[in-house]
């Protein structure tokens, strides 16, 4: 179960949640566990990378995110791919854009070839803004992580990474 899972309650704060998989059962399949003990871990790290961007910058994840991806594309965006790219609704990019407009980080330009599309780029501002919370946010993964060794990081790289192409390979959409 998901830490904000009220099925049972009240919400757990996920800093409370230690192990949701193994509510599961000792014999539910391990499949199953070792999804939930992914997801737990996932959202562990994320809550704590949320808390520290709020902390050190009083921006959100989501800001971040997106800005990360016109990082990768200084000639802009559209917010169309921005909304693939991030994987959320274009309501969801527009509302943030505009935050981020409003704040000098971001500027919207007209596409020349849609008069209806807009591409979003950051502005120096918006660039020297994010450039400081790339570092800080790295350090902090690296820092979440350090409690594995090189090693077990590389093999759990690679195992995972042999899932990934598993599902991409047998997963149709």
């Amino acid at each position: 179960m998901p830490p904000n899972d009220t099925r049972k309650g009240t919400p757990k704060p996920a800093e409370n949640v230690v192990d949701l998989e193994m509510s599961t059962g000792a014999d539910s399949h391990m499949g199953l566990r070792l999804w939930l003990r992914m997801l737990t871990t996932t959202n562990l790290v994320q809550a704590e990378l949320r808390r520290r961007l709020r902390a050190e910058f009083d921006t959100t994840l989501p800001r971040f995110d997106l800005m990360a991806q016109l990082e990768r594309h200084p000639e802009g965006l559209k917010m169309s791919e921005i909304s693939r790219r991030l994987m959320v609704t274009g309501g969801n990019v527009t509302g943030i854009t505009d935050q981020l407009e409003k704040e000098g980080l971001v500027a919207r330009d007209a596409d020349p070839n849609d008069r209806r599309a807009f591409s979003v780029r950051l502005t120096p501002a918006g660039r020297e803004l994010f450039d400081r919370m790339a570092v800080a946010h790295e350090q902090w993964v690296v820092e979440l992580f350090g409690g594995l060794g090189l090693d077990e990081k590389s093999r759990m790289h690679q195992r995972l990474g042999k899932l990934k192409q598993h599902l991409i390979d047998n997963l149709k959409s």
